[in-house]
């Protein structure tokens, strides 16, 4: 049976695609079949015919299941903004009952589905749900990005918190280096691994396509592990 994995970031821009993609290539060196999905992604661009988007593309560059787009990137969407505003403007209302039956369709393809929300946790889907929403209905284990710079603290125990508030299981965290001039970069790692209720499974450096990069085969094992010891289902 495949497992799937939510991962969510401390806000956007964090590092979550660039997470993302190094996560899937972990998977892979441990030999099993990855595929990312971007539930919704806005700020797409029309080519040859068809919304494109760079975070779905890191996704299918990382993985090795060859996807259909509509189940890896269901809603896609011109303008960089929320995803409920955007699909407004396009006349739509993201259904979370589709976005569950697509991630559904890529467990049957995967051994490990990579499901990477927009925003931060309480990025809104709808005017009444968002991405904790979609979360909780896939009962997923979570994974947060912490993007490294002044304030991250806050935002960190914030999210694992409303994580925790959710039901569902903090499963471990990585820490972004998205500002390579922060300021007592050290300290400020060593407070989050101390009160964060989950382990820092890795830091990613900053460094130019970041994207292509890939996290030690470690992590993914180190991830499959504690979902087996405890079945990382909802609290």
């Amino acid at each position: 049976m495949s497992k799937l994995f939510f991962i969510t970031g401390t806000d956007t821009d964090a590092g979550k695609t660039v997470a993302t993609a190094q996560l899937l290539r972990a998977f892979v060196a441990n030999g099993l079949r990855a595929v990312g999905m971007k539930p919704v992604a806005s700020g797409c661009e029309w080519r040859d015919g068809v919304l494109w988007n760079a975070d779905v593309a890191a996704h299918k560059a990382a993985g090795n299941v060859d996807a259909p787009l509509e189940w890896a990137s269901p809603y896609r969407f011109e303008p960089p903004i929320s995803p409920h505003l955007a699909a407004a403007e396009a006349g739509m209302k993201v259904d979370v009952g589709h976005l569950l039956a697509s991630a559904r369709h890529l467990e049957k393809l995967a051994d490990v589905v990579l499901v990477e929300g927009a925003g931060g946790w309480f990025a809104p889907l709808t005017d009444t749900e968002s991405m904790a929403t979609l979360a909780q209905r896939l009962g997923a284990p979570v994974i947060l990005v912490v993007g490294m710079r002044l304030g991250c603290i806050n935002h960190a125990m914030l999210t694992a918190q409303a994580i925790e508030q959710s039901g569902l299981h903090l499963v471990g965290w990585l820490a972004n280096r998205i500002d390579p001039r922060m300021s007592r970069y050290e300290d400020n790692l060593a407070y989050l691994q101390q009160h964060l209720p989950a382990p820092l499974l890795a830091e990613i450096a900053h460094q130019p396509a970041a994207d292509q990069g890939r996290l030690p085969a470690a992590c993914a094992s180190q991830l499959l592990a504690a979902c087996r010891n405890d079945d990382c289902g909802p609290n």
